[in-house]
């Protein structure tokens, strides 16, 4: 074999060495939260607003629905890149299938709406198709991504809900009760020591802790929907009201004593705020459902 043939072998093989990375797959992004966005393109506002959209969204009816922003799927197409997503993620609950995911490639100007199989009766693929070419693509070609992904997800979620579902669990997951109790440590506090006050001096001590646990537990209930939240809140708020009861009774050293203890409480329900907020903070996670290939494509 000559020089000159063993050259071009090596140059061949080089070539296909450097080749195949530029046609490897996109790698699936990690799911950290209802909305992935690897391209910078939203704000943290209008991540933060859509995230607390599809949040409230899945606690009332049950149904998840993420956003991911890439910069291509290339040398895949987006049906293909988002479906393997959607395998990966596996977006809506276990048997009920009701997950959608809006993928949306901006370097290759392409958009896909991936459906689930339980909610493909509503999100067909001509909504789906629908939705892409009369709400999402002409905000998109006036550069109004967030503006665009906001209206397209607020008309799949208008969608869902009329689709007949299993009723959701009152708390979707523990992390986002975690994230909710955040706001509520500060509420059990002040409660306790107002309400306790006055429940106990007509109930007595016993009778009025427990009494103000229930009603902070039942305010708390109201106002957030998750039931692990509101026995946590109850349950603080009958032991700060027993034992600030307590404290009460004591002299004017315990009395200087209780006033430290009490700002160091607000201060640790400060923490919790701060570790509040409407992001995700990779606590979302799919949960379970599968897909079958159904929705819709676009581009702009």
């Amino acid at each position: 074999m000559t020089a000159r043939l063993w050259q071009t072998i090596i140059v061949c093989a080089l070539l296909l060495c450097w080749s195949f990375p530029t046609f490897a797959d996109v790698a699936v992004p990690q799911l950290t939260g209802r909305v992935v966005d690897q391209t910078g393109t939203l704000s943290s506002g209008d991540i933060a607003a859509l995230t607390q959209k599809l949040r409230d969204f899945e606690t009332r009816k049950g149904s998840q629905i993420a956003v991911l922003i890439v910069p291509t799927t290339q040398p895949e197409t987006i049906e293909q890149f988002s479906i393997r997503v959607a395998e990966a993620w596996k977006i809506g609950r276990k048997k009920v299938d009701d997950g959608a995911i809006l993928v949306v490639a901006k370097n290759d100007r392409h958009l896909r709406i991936e459906v689930g199989y339980g909610i493909e009766g509503a999100l067909t693929d001509v909504v789906s198709r629908r939705i892409i070419d009369e709400i999402i693509t002409p905000k998109f070609r006036t550069s109004d991504f967030g503006g665009g992904i906001s209206d397209g997800v607020d008309r799949m979620i208008r969608v869902i809900d009329g689709e007949p579902l299993p009723t959701p669990a009152r708390s979707v997951s523990m992390a986002d009760d975690w994230n909710d109790l955040g706001p509520a440590i500060p509420f059990a506090l002040l409660g306790a020591l107002f309400l306790g006050g006055i429940l106990r001096t007509i109930l007595g001590r016993l009778l009025g802790s427990v009494a103000s646990g229930g009603v902070l537990a039942g305010v708390a209930w109201l106002f957030i929907g998750s039931l692990g939240v509101a026995a946590i809140v109850g349950v603080i708020g009958f032991v700060l009201a027993f034992i600030g009861d307590i404290f009460s009774t004591a002299g004017p050293g315990r009395g200087s004593s209780r006033g430290g203890s009490w700002s160091g409480g607000s201060s640790s329900g400060g923490g919790w705020s701060s570790g509040s907020s409407s992001s995700d903070s990779g606590s979302f996670s799919g949960g379970g459902g599968s897909f079958g290939g159904g929705g819709a494509s676009g581009s702009w």
